[in-house]
């Protein structure tokens, strides 16, 4: 099994955080970790998933728990790049829905742009378990 690679880059006032390989129970800390490093004093993050290989239950917590922390700080968290074949827990738990996603990071920044506040008004943006209206 291959050994995550993570990788980080600022964008304006967003950080791209960029994880190439496989997502999972071995790999779990160390993704939590360098999240909340990129994320330290940061209000908008952007998680490119494009590289990403498998991810299982546990990354997907993680995932989950830094967006619920970035929407309850203020911030946004996003996901970019996510691709079905490899990322379906996102899917099967019905947090596809829910998560703010797009195809690219470019579309990602745009979106944070388009509001100025971060994914104010897409999906997601609400707090995370209440409902959407």
């Amino acid at each position: 099994m291959a050994e995550p690679r993570f990788s980080m880059e600022t964008r304006g006032d967003s950080v791209v955080v960029s994880v190439q390989g496989e997502l999972d129970v071995t790999s779990s800390q160390r993704f939590a970790d360098y999240l909340s490093d990129a994320a330290a004093g940061r209000g908008r993050v952007i998680l490119d998933m494009s590289g990403v290989d498998f991810m299982d239950t546990t990354a997907l917590a993680v995932i989950v728990g830094h967006w619920r922390r970035q929407v309850a700080d203020g911030g946004a968290f996003l996901l970019a790049g996510a691709r079905y074949r490899y990322t379906k827990a996102l899917w099967i738990t019905g947090l596809a829905d829910r998560l703010p996603m797009y195809d690219t990071v470019d579309e990602a920044l745009a979106a944070l742009a388009d509001t100025g506040s971060g994914a104010a008004d897409g999906p997601g943006a609400s707090e995370p378990g209440a409902s959407a209206g």
